[in-house]
């Protein structure tokens, strides 16, 4: 503590706004035994530090309380100081003492370091009385995220566990027992049968706040996270991350396992969906769901009236994690992950390093989709997450991407598949930032349209993509085939890559052929679909059997979101062992959705 001592002469007036101005808490002394210099306190020094700008505690000390005489009662103490507290908030306290007696001068000291430790301000209302409404929203933040049961009542093990995590410390029943006789004593809806209600918890604390405990309440709100200005702390929500160029984040089985149970236990109806009451509820403790611009939750597994499934669930945080880590670290913080939230997340090999163990380790993979308007972009990706079909042709606009799980051989991946418009392609392609960060290319072309194929090899041709892992995909082959209007057909071109034959599909029919295992295999093993590795090699006659053969016995086998959490389920040990193998703790700055 840096204690400075300041004097109101006016050839020091500088130098005294200067202290002020640096100060985290101020002491206004003042003579116990002359009124004139108590009456200054309201009149003069108070709007005086006011009128600087500066926004600190302030402590009121009475000195020389050795000369007073005895006839000096507390009430009228109180009844001196009350006003000075109601009309200058940032009054804290007051406190008497006498410095040639050594009266009390510790506590002038001990109350100055609480008030910047531990201020009231920022809490109470001392004129009203009552919580300030950001502390009040924080402990219900704070309840809701104790409450593990999702029944609005804190019981006896939920409150214990408070105690755990806040001061180290279990309570006795006779302890609790304690606790919520004097809460139903003076707030009767705040306990119940079962324990302690949300106007119980929050009544409980301004209990502690006028009892002059705010040490309590204060190391309550910073286990949670909070700063003085009861707002979530930067270091809290973004811890930092460090992630290595060509490096991806992914959840790691503790995250698949969070992001499952916090599904589970807002599933009030056992329906294996979240609805959007449920949905809102489970968002209740953050500024609010982190896809609402986006397209969720059209963007994942759904069941038939629109409700996300924990597939989806799942699938929809891995493809969030992929795209913006820092979004997902922030949730996990909001949504109250126990611990250190970057053990949540996990941080790949390189890809360079991934592609010369010939290994991949990945779980989650992005593919861009590009192609002509009218191709049969949108339908491609709305049949991946089990959309139907649409006949009624709607250009895209927005910002378009699905992620759902991809079985190969045993092994659940994820796919995250994002639709690249004509107004993006030149960002995406020119971009060797965006084009670190995918796993494949997907170009598609109308089969019953003279010029879609000529759109895409055009697109092609145009930027240096070579290295890129490259798939080729002919849609609408339920309609008649037509020549295309380019200087080699696309069989004819693919070939000349050293490419298998593009993959003709029908999203109406329902004919994919595979489409989405070949992507992901392609992902996990792509120098079989590289353009710059393979053209240059002898023709062979690739066919997409090939992609598949190559693409099923490729790359170490590596438990996906949800596989990962069902063997969590069945062996906690082995798969925390395995997190703790393969985490570690990294960043880059991903491009946003």
């Amino acid at each position: 503590m840096h204690i400075m001592d300041s004097s109101a002469r006016p050839e020091h007036r500088e130098q005294l706004e200067a202290e002020i101005r640096k100060a985290h808490v101020i002491c206004i002394v003042y003579a116990i035994d002359d009124p004139n210099t108590f009456n200054r306190l309201p009149l003069y020094w108070l709007p005086y530090i006011r009128s600087l700008g500066v926004n600190v505690p302030a402590v009121l000390v009475g000195n020389k309380i050795d000369l007073r005489g005895e006839d000096v009662t507390n009430q009228s103490l109180e009844d001196e100081v009350i006003p000075i507290m109601n009309e200058f908030k940032e009054v804290e306290t007051c406190v008497e003492c006498s410095a040639r007696q050594l009266l009390n001068v510790s506590e002038v000291f001990y109350f100055a370091q609480k008030a910047v430790l531990h201020p009231t301000a920022p809490l109470y209302d001392s004129r009203e009385h009552i919580l300030k409404p950001q502390c009040v929203d924080a402990l219900s933040r704070i309840f809701k995220l104790c409450d593990t049961d999702k029944d609005n009542v804190l019981n006896d093990q939920e409150l214990n566990e408070f105690q755990r995590k806040c001061f180290n410390t279990p309570l006795q029943q006779h302890e609790l027992d304690g606790v919520k006789e004097v809460v139903k004593e003076h707030q009767p809806k705040g306990v119940n049968e079962v324990g302690l209600t949300e106007p119980g918890f929050a009544f409980l604390h301004m209990l502690f706040i006028q009892r002059g405990r705010l040490e309590t309440t204060w190391t309550v709100l910073r286990k949670f996270g909070y700063g003085d200005d009861l707002s979530l702390r930067e270091d809290f929500l973004l811890p930092n991350l460090e992630v290595p160029q060509e490096c991806s984040v992914e959840l790691s089985p503790h995250g698949y396992q969070f992001f499952a149970e916090l599904f589970q236990a807002f599933d009030k109806d056992k329906d294996g969906a979240l609805n959007h009451t449920e949905l809102d509820e489970l968002f209740s403790t953050s500024p609010g769901n982190p896809w609402v611009d986006t397209a969720f939750p059209h963007s994942t597994i759904t069941t038939e009236t629109g409700f996300v499934t924990l597939q989806g669930w799942l699938a929809q945080w891995s493809m969030t994690t992929l795209i913006d880590y820092k979004t997902t670290l922030k949730y996990l913080a909001y949504l109250g992950y126990e611990g250190d939230t970057r053990t949540a997340l996990k941080v790949t090999r390189p890809k360079k390093v991934d592609r010369k163990k010939g290994k991949i380790q990945r779980n989650v993979f992005l593919c861009y989709v590009f192609g002509a308007p009218g191709s049969g972009k949108t339908s491609l990706l709305r049949a991946f997450v089990h959309k139907p079909f649409s006949e009624k042709y709607q250009t895209t606009t927005e910002l378009f991407n699905v992620v759902n799980s991809v079985e190969m051989k045993g092994v659940e991946k994820y796919l995250v598949m994002e639709e690249i418009g004509p107004n993006r392609e030149a960002e995406i392609l020119s971009s060797k930032q965006r084009l670190e960060a995918c796993d494949l290319l997907c170009f598609v072309y109308d089969t019953s349209d003279v010029n879609s194929f000529g759109y895409v090899a055009s697109l092609r041709n145009k930027y240096k993509i070579d290295h890129v892992p490259t798939v080729f995909v002919a849609t609408k082959c339920e309609l008649d085939l037509v020549t295309q209007r380019y200087e080699v057909q696309p069989d004819v071109y693919c070939r000349n890559l050293g490419l298998a034959v593009p993959l003709s599909v029908s999203v109406q029919k329902q004919q994919m052929a595979d489409l989405y295992q070949i992507l992901a295999g392609v992902a996990m093993n792509p120098t079989i679909a590289t353009p710059g590795l393979l053209k240059d090699k002898a023709k062979d006659v690739w066919q997409p059997r090939h992609y598949m053969a190559m693409a099923l016995t490729t790359g170490a086998v590596v438990l996906g979101g949800y596989a990962a959490y069902k063997l969590y389920k069945q062996h906690p040990n082995l798969v925390a062992q395995g997190a703790k193998n393969v985490t570690s703790t990294a960043s880059i700055k991903r491009d946003n959705l």
